[in-house]
């Protein structure tokens, strides 16, 4: 169980389903609503992530790192790269979370 509290974003799960849970009493029909809207806004942000992937074959964030690399672990970005390098790295994730968040907004927009 102590796993599930320190994982990632742990907390805006739990409040999330708090919030869920708060929907379901206050307004029951609103529920279908609310889920319907949850699944196009993930729907968008995992087409999004596929549509970076297959633009940008070649370009993926990791691609521009000498080796893997892990939160926590030995190797940080920063080390043993060039300058050029972390700014490449550091410009393909950027691009890759404004496509991911443009389509997220369109699709929240257009529902």
């Amino acid at each position: 169980m102590s796993q599930l509290f320190r994982a990632r974003m742990a907390g805006w799960l739990f409040i999330s389903l708090a919030l869920t849970v708060f929907i379901a009493v206050t307004a029951p029909q609103q529920l279908p609503v609310s889920i319907y809207k949850l699944s196009l806004i993930t729907s968008a942000a995992w087409v999004a992530y596929w549509i970076d992937r297959s633009l940008f074959p070649y370009a993926r964030p990791d691609a521009f790192l000498d080796q893997p690399f892990s939160v926590g672990g030995p190797y940080c970005p920063q080390k043993g790269l060039s300058k050029e390098q972390v700014l490449a790295f550091c410009l393909a994730q950027l691009r890759r979370a404004i496509i991911i968040a443009a389509a997220m907004i369109a699709v929240a927009l257009g529902a």
